[in-house]
């Protein structure tokens, strides 16, 4: 949604001792040196879990909701810094993260989808188009073969605005991935995606 989160840290190979200044994640098995987590198996490559949310559904759906109250509040931010209403973010952001055009620079959506994503009406896409338009955050295009096809493109200024609000989140993300081995981001990452395929899913069904 912004730039680049930095790629600096190389990633720890599982199982491998934890890098210096990068304490083990909790429930990992121990690395060569590094004290076992109190009350983990002593059997080897057995590890304990990492967090009681883990297996408690409660208390992990408290963890998701702390999350994404934060989000939503970064997001907000975000809208206040910019002089922007919290929609328009939104509305923004989905722009910027649509899929890079063929010649590899900044990609296009359709208000069609726009719509979709932000689940708003047509006429509402159309009014944040116009004020994120007027505030020179976007460009409309049609495309080249079908005149009535509309692209919708964020402009460089947008993309330093963004950049500049959401760096410290690239750095605190990057911070944290730091402390996870590349098997753990990797069942973070599918559990986060199923979360999001799952919920999008109901929420086309309301």
């Amino acid at each position: 949604m912004s730039e680049q989160e930095p790629r600096t840290t190389p990633p720890t190979v599982p199982g491998s001792p934890a890098s210096p200044g990068v304490p083990a994640s909790p429930g990992s098995p121990a690395s060569p040196g590094v004290p076992a987590s109190p009350g983990s198996p002593a059997s080897p490559g057995v590890p304990a879990p990492a967090d009681p949310a883990a297996s408690d559904a409660p208390a992990l759906g408290r963890l998701l909701q702390d999350l994404a109250s934060e989000l939503n509040l970064l997001g907000h931010g975000f809208a206040a810094a910019s002089g922007l209403h919290a929609t328009d973010v939104q509305a923004l952001l989905a722009v910027m993260r649509a899929a890079p055009g063929p010649d590899g620079g900044p990609g296009g959506i359709t208000p069609g989808r726009l719509r979709d994503e932000l689940a708003l009406t047509s006429g509402a896409v159309t009014a944040v188009l116009d004020r994120l338009e007027r505030a020179g955050h976007i460009r409309r295009t049609r495309d080249a073969a079908d005149r009535r096809q509309v692209f919708v493109h964020y402009l460089p200024g947008a993309g330093r605005m963004a950049g500049e609000w959401f760096a410290p989140v690239a750095r605190r993300t990057e911070a944290v991935r730091g402390e996870f081995t590349p098997a753990e981001l990797a069942a973070v990452a599918r559990f986060l995606g199923r979360m999001t395929e799952e919920l999008e899913a109901l929420r086309h069904t309301r």
